[in-house]
């Protein structure tokens, strides 16, 4: 009898320490999920509902439309040009920011004298105030007494208002996003190009293979996941982009950089339409997710194959 019940002693014992360790790790991650929940879920799930009714944020009584809000934006200009404005801001910048840094990446990509400070000097943009550096690029834009006209006058080229002018507004706002996220991407395909191994240079360059032909048959293809990572983050960005546009020209002149998030926020802030603006937002969404889903089935397979 004394053994019997040792042995269910100890098998209740091993049954304890089997789950305590599990209880354990719930109890330390049970904060973290309840935060997340509130911030993260909580919103997400109340702008879902949100976006069915009729709502100033300040009545006691939501009014429920269903859908109306959604026929709403579907019918209307401003939300089409608005939409518009965004997808030329991401056509234009996504590539181009990418370009640039991927020259970058290359050039950095050597044993040169002061490489970690130019590392640095770069990527000092990134980690920035997008708000402090919005400001600093208005006195840069400044079409009387900024730099950049200043400079423009001293060869003796056209000085655009820039920021009033409806169309050199977005090629402004283009040129600054691009700067200021140029050294994240920079370091991105840098981190790429030191994965390479050396030795695919070295045999290419015994078998003839020019500075183009090692580039071309050797850095894009094995940089493909890098490149893919990159295009598929900064088209995300690019449809969100806001705070420039904010501090800069708060969608002028006419509407010329009125974005997406931009429109979202006038609707909500200003105008107090929060189910609209919520609208906005859950089309946006899947805008976003339709969009990355086509990138990951046409390119994230064939990526290496096409370069």
């Amino acid at each position: 009898m004394a053994e019997i019940a040792m042995d269910r002693g100890s098998h209740s014992l091993y049954r304890l320490r089997r789950y305590e360790e599990p209880l354990t790790a719930w109890i330390c991650v049970l904060p973290t999920i309840l935060l997340f929940s509130l911030f993260r879920f909580y919103p997400v799930i109340y702008s879902a509902i949100l976006s069915l009714t009729d709502w100033d944020g300040i009545a006691p009584q939501k009014h429920f439309v269903g859908l109306g809000n959604y026929v709403k934006l579907f019918t209307s200009p401003e939300f089409y040009n608005s939409f518009a404005v965004t997808c030329y801001y991401t056509i234009v910048a996504v590539p181009l920011g990418m370009c640039l840094a991927l020259v970058l990446g290359l050039a950095l990509n050597r044993s040169i004298y002061g490489l970690s400070i130019y590392r640095t000097l770069y990527f000092m943009p990134v980690v920035t105030s997008t708000i402090a550096v919005s400001i600093i690029w208005l006195w840069l834009y400044e079409p009387s007494y900024g730099l950049v006209n200043y400079f423009l006058r001293m060869f003796g080229l056209p000085t655009p208002r820039w920021l009033q002018d409806p169309k050199w507004a977005m090629p402004a706002l283009i040129l600054m996003s691009t700067w200021k996220g140029l050294g994240f991407n920079m370091v991105l395909f840098l981190a790429g190009l030191q994965g390479i191994p050396n030795e695919y240079y070295e045999a290419a360059r015994i078998d003839g293979a020019g500075a183009w032909a090692c580039f071309r048959h050797i850095t894009l293809p094995l940089l493909a996941p890098t490149t893919f990572f990159i295009l598929v983050t900064s088209i995300i960005g690019s449809f969100q982009v806001f705070d420039q546009v904010f501090i800069m020209t708060s969608g002028g002149p006419m509407q010329a950089t009125d974005v997406v998030v931009f429109n979202l926020y006038r609707h909500a802030f200003e105008f107090f339409h929060f189910g609209y603006a919520s609208a906005i937002a859950y089309v946006l969404f899947a805008v976003i997710l339709i969009l990355t889903l086509i990138q990951w089935r046409v390119m994230g397979r064939s990526f290496s194959t096409i370069l």
